[in-house]
C-alpha cells in the first residue's frame, strides 16, 4: 500500500473512533453551564464607583467623575466596569451587595446616623473598601470641613482603627501604573492616608480632590483646571484612579465569578442558602 493509502486508512479509523466521542462532547456542550467572556468582562458585576449618599446627600460631589473613572478603566486595561455608575445610602441593605463605595463632598457632611453607623460597619466586615475623596481640599492639600468630617464620621464606625499614610511602596500605586506620588485636582500630600484592616486597604482618604480631575462634561471639557501641574498632573490622577479601581478588581474577584470572595462572606454572614 502507499503512503497515500496509508494515510487515508488510518484517517478512515480515527474518524470511526472519535465519531462516537465528538458526539459525546457536543450533547455535553449542550448540557452543562459552560462561563462565557460576557459574564467575565460585561458590565453587569464589574468596577462599579458607587457613590455613597450620607444625611441628605443626592450625588457626588463632583456628579460626572464616577463615570469618567469607569470609563477610563475600560478603555485603558479592558477591565469591566459600570458606564453608569450607581448611588447607595450608607443605611440601605444593598451596601453590601458590592466591596467598592466613593464618598466625596465638599461641605461638611452630617453626622452618621445608628443606623448608617451599623450599616458602615457590615460593609467593613465582610472587606468592603470606601475611598473617600475631598473635593474641596485647598491647593496644597489642605482637607476642607468636608474631609475633615469624613475622617470624624468613619472613626465613629471604626473606633478601634486609625489611618496611616501609604505611598509608592504599597500596591495601591503599582497595580497597573507605577506612580511616584498621589495626585488629584490639586497636588497636596504625595501620599494617601488609609485604614488598613485584616492587610487590606479599606478605607482610602485622597485629600487632593481626584473627582476634580476626573469630572468630563457633557460636550468632553475637563471641567475644573487642575493645578499647578496642568494636563500632566491630570493624567497622573487619572492613573491613580485606575490604579484603585485595579486594586478593588484583584482583591475581589476570583476566576470567573465576579466579586465572589465578598459576595461569600456576605452569604456566610446572613445565613443565606
Amino acid at each position: 500500500m502507499t503512503d497515500l493509502g496509508h494515510r487515508r486508512s488510518f484517517g478512515a479509523r480515527a474518524s470511526r473512533t472519535l465519531a462516537p466521542l465528538v458526539a459525546v462532547l457536543a450533547a455535553l456542550a449542550l448540557l452543562l453551564p459552560w462561563p462565557t467572556v460576557a459574564r467575565a468582562f460585561g458590565e453587569a458585576g464589574g468596577f462599579d464607583p458607587r457613590v455613597l449618599l450620607t444625611g441628605s446627600q443626592t450625588t457626588a460631589a463632583r456628579p460626572s467623575a464616577p463615570a469618567r473613572w469607569s470609563w477610563e478603566l475600560v478603555q485603558r486595561t479592558s477591565a469591566p466596569a459600570h458606564l453608569r455608575p450607581s448611588t447607595v445610602r450608607a443605611d440601605d441593605p444593598s451596601l453590601t451587595s458590592a466591596p467598592f463605595a466613593y464618598w466625596s463632598g465638599d461641605t461638611a457632611p452630617s453626622p452618621l446616623t445608628a443606623t448608617e453607623i451599623a450599616g458602615l460597619r457590615r460593609y467593613f466586615a465582610l472587606g468592603g473598601v470606601l475611598v473617600v475623596d475631598d473635593a474641596a481640599a485647598g491647593e496644597a492639600g489642605e482637607p476642607s470641613a468636608f474631609g475633615k468630617g469624613a475622617r470624624h464620621e468613619i472613626a465613629r464606625v471604626l473606633p478601634d482603627t486609625s489611618p496611616i499614610a501609604i505611598g509608592p511602596e504599597h500596591v495601591i500605586f503599582r497595580t497597573f501604573y507605577l506612580l511616584r506620588r498621589a495626585e488629584g485636582r490639586v497636588e497636596g500630600a504625595s501620599t494617601v492616608d488609609a485604614i488598613v484592616r485584616g492587610g487590606n486597604a479599606q478605607v482610602v482618604f485622597t485629600g487632593d480632590d481626584l473627582g476634580g480631575a476626573l469630572a468630563r462634561g457633557a460636550t468632553g471639557d475637563w471641567e475644573f483646571p487642575v493645578v499647578p501641574g496642568g494636563d500632566a498632573q491630570r493624567e497622573r490622577a487619572i492613573r491613580l484612579a485606575v490604579n484603585l479601581a485595579m486594586y478593588i478588581l484583584c482583591s475581589n474577584y476570583k476566576d470567573d465569578q465576579v466579586h465572589a470572595p465578598f459576595l461569600m462572606r456576605r452569604r456566610a454572614a446572613s445565613g443565606e442558602p
